[in-house]
């Protein structure tokens, strides 16, 4: 039996960092890490997971090569979330309540029901994932590739 390719969840501010200014080290280190950690994905040695979240988030970006980039990209090597979306919905409805704005209460909600690794470069978001004790490994695409030694 084949064993499925691990699973992570990269939200839009993680697949977004190549197209950050670039004169910052830790943004340049930040999009040598994303940039590794996909192109596992590509190898097929992780599995991207896709929500409607990222759908709307790449749909609203208005730089149109970034946005067309990224939108090839989520076709071409995610994998969509199949998920219960009532209790997703719940889930995310409780993360709001807890102080997560709406797009990071959904992301982090489809990355728990898919059990994905979530990954981030909002600081803040790691701080509130660390307070509210989430079930799913989080943190930022450095600390990602130092856990899974990717190289």
């Amino acid at each position: 039996m084949t064993q499925l390719a691990q699973s992570i969840y990269m939200d839009v501010c993680a697949l977004c960092r190549p197209f950050d200014d670039q004169s910052q080290m830790r943004i340049r280190l930040e999009t040598d890490a994303v940039q590794l950690i996909l192109s596992y994905v590509r190898s097929g040695r992780l599995r991207l997971a896709v929500s409607p979240v990222h759908v709307a988030e790449i749909d609203a970006i208005d730089e149109m090569a970034e946005r067309e980039h990224l939108k090839s990209e989520r076709q071409q090597i995610g994998w969509k979330v199949v998920v219960d979306i009532k209790h997703t919905r719940l889930r995310a409805e409780q993360l709001l309540q807890l102080g997560l704005g709406p797009a990071d209460a959904a992301h982090l909600a489809f990355a728990e029901t898919a059990r994905a690794d979530f990954i981030t470069c909002d600081d803040r978001l790691i701080r509130q994932c660390r307070r509210l004790n989430t079930p799913v490994w989080f943190g930022a695409p450095m600390a990602f590739c130092d856990k899974e030694n990717l190289q």
